[in-house]
């Protein structure tokens, strides 16, 4: 294997993983949305990450399409069985919604990571067309200081809601 056709492997793969990476996103923020009647303010910030991480999607599947790849339905079908785990997982818990904000700011942080290195590969590929993933990078890391500055008034409410006996996890 040549070194430039490793390289471009690397890309691939990089390329997939962040695809499925996005679609487990999809699955962990869909189920969250549909629990929040007590935070309108995470579930508008959701949405409109939902909306973004659509957009991700788009542009990693039209990078793909480039290199004559597709997404990998392995690594989709196990991200997204993860996700709907992930996104399960809380439900049960009295302190859903804190969880949930705790996982939301993590799995921002890990996206933004997995931009960082899929825009080192590309360019260590040649790819020319990283706008895309670079866009894909300022969203992540937007999103991912929102869910930090939500975490704490999120709490405080989650208290309010508590105190008042109203059904706070969600």
């Amino acid at each position: 294997m040549t070194s430039s056709s490793a390289i471009r492997d690397i890309l691939v793969a990089g390329l997939h993983n962040t695809h499925a990476l996005e679609m487990e996103a999809l699955q962990i923020m869909n189920r969250q949305v549909e629990r929040l009647q007590n935070y309108p303010e995470l579930e508008q910030a959701l949405r409109a990450h939902i909306h973004e991480t659509e957009q991700q999607r788009q542009r990693l599947e039209e990078a793909m399409s480039e290199l004559q790849t597709s997404p990998s339905t392995i690594k989709q079908a196990i991200f997204g069985l993860m996700g709907n785990v992930a996104a399960v997982a809380h439900t049960p818990a009295k302190d859903e919604i804190l969880k949930n904000m705790f996982a939301n700011h993590a799995f921002e942080n890990y996206e933004v990571a997995a931009y960082k290195a899929l825009i080192v590969m590309a360019e260590a590929a040649g790819y020319s067309k990283i706008t895309g993933f670079q866009q894909s990078l300022r969203e992540e890391e937007a999103m991912a200081q929102k869910m930090k500055d939500m975490v704490e008034p999120i709490t405080r409410k989650y208290i309010s809601l508590e105190q008042r006996e109203t059904t706070a996890s969600h």
